[in-house]
């Protein structure tokens, strides 16, 4: 069945079915296993690795470097379907899908050829940027010495999503002239030691946890100002996080639809004979299925609002007015598809009995792994920052970073 039969609305574009079929099936299989992945804390190396194999990672890319050359919402759209199968493998292709980008707007031609080609064969990317404990907003911590071709990398990171899966990491780190930089090393490389150390209550699978790097070599081609990164970039990384809220949201629907459909317990004072016929759980089962549908129409427009600031030609200021309202859409739907979402995730158990709450149902998985993406970029601030523009004309501020002043 299509997503038009199924009522979640239609692909972003004409060809997006085509693109689509080739990971349903994997979408499918990931489905299948992920309260059980969640409840045994069961890390998703093969399912991580069969969509790399099929080409999932190099979406993006241009067909003349392996590619699929997808559109940003063709991207996004097919997050939000592999959020709904397994949410834990959307987070893990985060920092992939950032770096991705990144190397489609350098304009170091050599970057590009050598980054490109590897990711359109499959390489993929984890990323190593945040810091914990006394790090500073101003700077990084994690630094890169030495002069020349004689490069070393030393430093601790934590939240670093998807390493543990990844051939390559991109770190942020400071360099001898105390500037902010990206470095990218092999996951493999001598010294790099990735931790599964992440404790949070949901994303579990994630691998979200500690990588230390002591005396990594690094090439000096491999480094990169921070301040060169592509534009777009908060707009981008904030999608991905609520593709896969809004992917949540639909699993969830799916979950309680079928949980009410096989129950065949009921109560003295409810309106049917099974619940299936009930009325009042038929509500909280719409209810839900609307909040999902919702949170993915949205997800989708702001992904137009980042294309459209992807596309803007090199005039800087064409481009920061793209840019801010790419920003802008981001953070108005931030809020928003949280709130659906997790209200979701609390009322679905209201169209159940007692037994939904056991562990092997594995509903509650739903709203852990939705808190802990809402968690990531504070909603408040959003909030504070639209009713500032909407009320004083004020763009958003450019890229946050997390730490100590």
């Amino acid at each position: 069945m299509t997503h038009i039969d199924l009522a979640w609305g239609a692909g972003p574009s004409a060809r997006y079915d085509a693109i689509a079929a080739r990971f349903r099936p994997l979408f499918h299989a990931f489905r299948e296993g992920a309260a059980k992945r969640d409840r045994d804390r069961l890390l998703p190396f093969k399912e991580f690795a069969q969509l790399k194999q099929a080409g999932f990672g190099a979406l993006r890319v241009p067909v003349e470097y392996g590619g699929t050359g997808a559109s940003l919402p063709e991207l996004f759209a097919l997050l939000i379907e592999l959020s709904e199968a397994e949410s834990n493998l959307t987070q893990s292709f985060r920092a992939h899908f950032g770096f991705t980008e990144d190397v489609l707007h350098s304009t170091d031609p050599a970057r590009r050829e050598r980054w490109l080609g590897r990711i359109g064969r499959d390489d993929v990317f984890g990323g190593a940027w945040s810091e914990v404990g006394d790090a500073k907003l101003a700077a990084f911590s994690t630094r890169v010495s030495g002069s020349g071709n004689d490069l070393w990398l030393d430093g601790t990171k934590y939240y670093t999503t998807g390493s543990l899966f990844a051939d390559w990491i991109d770190v942020g780190a400071t360099d001898a002239a105390d500037e902010g930089i990206g470095v990218v090393v092999s996951q493999q490389a001598p010294g790099v030691q990735i931790l599964d150390d992440w404790d949070g209550i949901g994303q579990t699978l994630t691998a979200s946890g500690t990588a230390v790097f002591t005396h990594v070599p690094v090439e000096a081609a491999d480094i990169t100002k921070a301040d060169t990164r592509f534009g777009y970039a908060p707009a981008f990384f904030q999608l991905v996080q609520l593709a896969t809220i809004a992917g949540i949201g639909r699993a969830l629907a799916t979950d309680l639809a079928q949980a009410v459909a096989k129950r065949s317990r009921t109560y003295t004072h409810a309106a049917a004979a099974r619940s299936s016929e009930d009325p009042q759980v038929l509500q909280v089962v719409g209810r839900v299925r609307g909040a999902a549908y919702a949170a993915g129409a949205i997800v989708l427009k702001v992904a137009e609002a980042v294309q459209r600031a992807a596309d803007t030609p090199g005039d800087l200021d064409a481009f920061t007015a793209a840019l801010n309202l790419a920003e802008l859409e981001s953070a108005q739907a931030q809020s928003v598809v949280i709130d659906l979402v997790l209200q979701a995730a609390t009322t679905a158990f209201d169209a159940l009995g007692a037994s939904a709450v056991k562990r092997d149902a594995g509903l509650d998985r739903h709203w852990r792994n939705a808190r802990t993406l809402a968690s990531h970029n504070p909603r408040i601030y959003k909030d504070r920052i639209v009713g500032d523009y909407a009320v004083n004309g004020t763009p958003p501020p450019p890229q946050w970073r997390v730490g100590r002043n």
